[in-house]
């Protein structure tokens, strides 16, 4: 909550600092620069486990029109689960990449500062576990998948070239992955994560827009 309060806190001397700035919003010929950041850890020395996680999501996008956004995306994720409640540390690294596209079309706006938006995303994510006991290295096959996503989101301008963006990136979504093992099938799933608006600071993940 801390946190939370401190982000709040310097959104609202962002925005004061910049009320007397002319917000212009999105035309069409426009580039988006957006991403987000994330990282933890946490050390449980009850059942000595210790977990981190980063995640790194970049995306670039160009206007067709003041509402209609196509681009591009990445993803980086590495997770680390150690288990040193034995004689020897048992550890879990695993790595992700995965990139897509999307489609997004703003259709509300609340001001000249507040825009909503739906978005369409299409992608590839792999996957692969190292498994270290010891000095012993074990990979596991890797898990590939694709997936149909659709979300809601919205930006915050701060100024005209910076806003920051709220997203519930996986409301509805289609996505099929298959271990890289002989005779192995897919796993299919479709969801739908309508709940995740019971909690918006766990669900909805934070990042930056810059308009080009």
């Amino acid at each position: 909550m801390k946190n939370i309060l401190l982000t709040l806190t310097a959104i609202a001397g962002v925005t004061f600092v910049s009320n007397a700035q002319e917000i212009t919003g999105f035309q069409k010929g426009n580039f988006i620069v957006e991403g987000s950041l994330t990282y933890n850890h946490a050390d449980n020395e009850n059942t000595q486990i210790k977990t981190s996680a980063f995640g790194f999501s970049p995306k670039v996008g160009a206007f067709l029109s003041e509402r209609v956004a196509l681009g591009v995306d990445l993803s980086i994720g590495s997770t680390s689960r150690e288990n040193y409640s034995g004689s020897n540390t048992v550890k879990l690294n695993t790595n992700s990449f995965g990139f897509g596209a999307f489609g997004r079309y703003y259709f509300l706006e609340l001001g000249n500062r507040f825009k909503t938006y739906t978005e369409l995303g299409v992608g590839y994510n792999s996957s692969i576990v190292k498994t270290i006991t010891g000095g012993n290295t074990t990979d596991s096959p890797s898990v590939n998948g694709i997936g149909v996503n659709a979300g809601l989101g919205a930006n915050y301008f701060l100024t005209d070239k910076l806003a920051i963006n709220f997203a519930f990136a996986n409301l509805i979504g289609y996505n099929s992955k298959r271990v890289d093992w002989n005779g192995d099938k897919a796993t299919n799933n479709f969801d739908v994560n309508i709940n995740n608006f019971n909690n918006f600071f766990n669900a909805a993940q934070f990042g930056l827009t810059f308009k080009l």
